[in-house]
């Protein structure tokens, strides 16, 4: 069973294998969504640190990193978001012409995928974060020319990051609304905790 914040016909999201509860004893369930999942991500964030000392090009090192970062989008949306998390985002037009956003979930995702999960989330997080970094230090280092590419590794996996936020929570769910929720409830734990003390 999908969720989503459309109510449209239901794609096919998973396939009939992974409904029926198959299981690998390896740790991780689906090692070369896995492996590519991370492939384009560490390759791009490399290419950007070294293409200067292997080459002198900097067009060459400009399109290898978008090709890598490109690659690195459409896996993660089409591909290693649904094996490795039951999670998938897209963009849908109606009948009318007017656009909607779909967030999906897969319900009674296992603990034998608490691996694949945690290399998924941990992929999606860091990568986004370097890539910021890298936008700072290329602006105080003056190297505006790398400026552009940088503004695409933030974007291209600042959206995929952003989608499967949306995708996790709940398509309805405003990020906004969930973060007011949780910093209250945070500061309401620890204004109980201090009267406690007292």
């Amino acid at each position: 069973m999908l969720t989503g914040d459309t109510n449209d016909e239901d794609v096919s999201l998973f396939d009939a294998e992974e409904d029926a509860g198959k299981r690998s004893n390896t740790s991780v369930k689906h090692p070369v969504a896995s492996f590519f999942h991370l492939f384009f991500r560490v390759c791009a964030t490399l290419v950007y640190l070294l293409c200067e000392i292997f080459s002198s090009s900097f067009i060459a090192c400009m399109v290898t990193i978008i090709l890598l970062l490109s690659c690195d989008f459409w896996t993660v949306k089409n591909i290693t978001g649904r094996l490795l998390v039951g999670l998938r985002w897209w963009n849908q037009v109606d009948d009318d012409g007017r656009s909607h956003w779909v967030f999906e979930s897969r319900k009674g995702t296992g603990k034998q995928e608490a691996s694949d999960s945690r290399i998924f989330w941990l992929g999606l997080i860091i990568c986004p974060v370097i890539w910021v970094i890298f936008s700072f230090s290329t602006l105080f280092s003056f190297r505006i020319k790398w400026m552009p590419i940088v503004i695409m590794g933030v974007v291209l996996q600042g959206a995929n990051l952003y989608g499967y936020v949306r995708c996790k929570v709940g398509g309805k769910t405003s990020l906004k609304k969930m973060a007011t929720n949780y910093f209250g409830q945070q500061f309401l734990k620890q204004t109980l905790s201090k009267e406690e003390e007292s």
